[in-house]
């Protein structure tokens, strides 16, 4: 009989094992965002290849607004991006024919 009461947990008192569970689950509960984030990166970078549902911003640089424009318009009819934001009159170095060259340009941001 000693022994019987020996394992019974006291009255008032949850079992450990309970305890232990609900820690657990509360625990991966409050990190899940974090895990998943870690582990889209993870795939992200072995594959080399997008993942649905992660967030990226795309550069790119239009001789002029126009240009700019219809890109913009292009990129949101097919649905391919959230947003495009137009911003004017940026400057650009870079080297071409191995030379620095010096643009003034307008630059899209496009948003997925």
């Amino acid at each position: 009989m000693d022994r019987l009461g020996s394992r019974c947990p006291l009255p008032g008192y949850s079992r450990p094992s309970v305890l232990i569970c609900f820690l657990i689950l509360a625990t991966s509960f409050l990190m899940y965002p974090m895990l998943r984030t870690l582990s889209l990166q993870l795939h992200s970078a072995i594959t080399g290849s997008y993942i649905s549902g992660t967030h990226s911003i795309v550069f790119v640089n239009c001789p002029n607004e126009q240009i700019a424009r219809d890109i913009a318009r292009g990129i949101l009819d097919k649905k391919l991006a959230a947003s495009v934001n137009i911003l004017p009159k940026t400057s650009s170095l870079f080297f071409w024919k191995g030379e620095i060259e010096e643009a003034t340009e307008v630059l899209l941001q496009i948003s997925f």
